[in-house]
């Protein structure tokens, strides 16, 4: 399971990281609500935590907007405001569970689990390009009906690539959607080695990832009109 944190106090969002890893999510960590629109767009996350009072705006611009072009992740909103009128206008707005600060790390995970399970209960649907068919739910990648083993990286790559068939994706992008901001000795470069490792284990299907000099890749299937 994927979660978005959006908390930019840093003392409470290395705590509810830490304590996230902890419980086996992997947890991306921003602390705007524009890092925040740019990881949403590339990556697809099984929940977002979302503070309401960021350093750039308000939490709560973010889930409307989410909401507007119909992007369904469950969002469990943070606030120190106890007041009824702000949860309940949150949850109007469509937030899915609201925890006012400070809280217990074992509240917060339990409905942590419970935003998952219900989100899981909603399976996506498989995405079929070509000879290729990945399960988002089952995590997996098959080549003509034959499973394809690759790491979990190596699935949101393919994954992100597949959701934007035929439009070219820069390297900024895809490296976004697959590394925290906890990974910065790791460069641009090392998705040209993913592109490489996805390539050589697709070898032979009618679905190529094409590299556009200066501007990204894309993915093209040959049965595509």
């Amino acid at each position: 399971m994927r979660v978005l944190l959006v908390e930019d106090a840093e003392d409470v969002a290395a705590t509810v990281a830490a304590y996230l890893a902890r419980e086996g999510f992997a947890c991306d960590v921003v602390d705007t609500t524009a890092e925040a629109e740019t990881c949403l767009i590339v990556q697809d996350f099984d929940l977002v935590i979302l503070d309401i009072q960021l350093a750039d705006g308000d939490g709560r611009d973010l889930l409307r907007t989410m909401r507007q072009r119909k992007d369904a992740t469950p969002v469990l909103m943070l606030s120190a405001n106890f007041s009824v009128e702000t949860r309940v206008g949150s949850l109007d707005e469509g937030a899915d569970d609201y925890l006012v600060k400070p809280f217990d790390l074992r509240e917060l995970g339990a409905r942590v689990r419970a935003l998952t399970r219900r989100g899981s209960d909603h399976a996506a649907p498989d995405i079929v390009v070509g000879d290729i068919t990945l399960d988002p739910s089952a995590q997996t990648v098959r080549l003509r009906g034959e499973l394809v083993p690759m790491t979990r990286r190596e699935l949101t790559l393919l994954n992100i690539l597949l959701h934007n068939t035929g439009r070219i994706i820069s390297k900024e992008k895809l490296f976004e959607g697959l590394f925290t901001f906890d990974d910065a000795d790791v460069g641009l470069n090392a998705i040209e080695l993913y592109v490489a490792r996805i390539r050589k284990k697709l070898g032979g299907s009618e679905v190529k990832i094409l590299t556009h000099r200066n501007l990204g890749y894309s993915l093209e299937s040959s049965d595509r009109e």
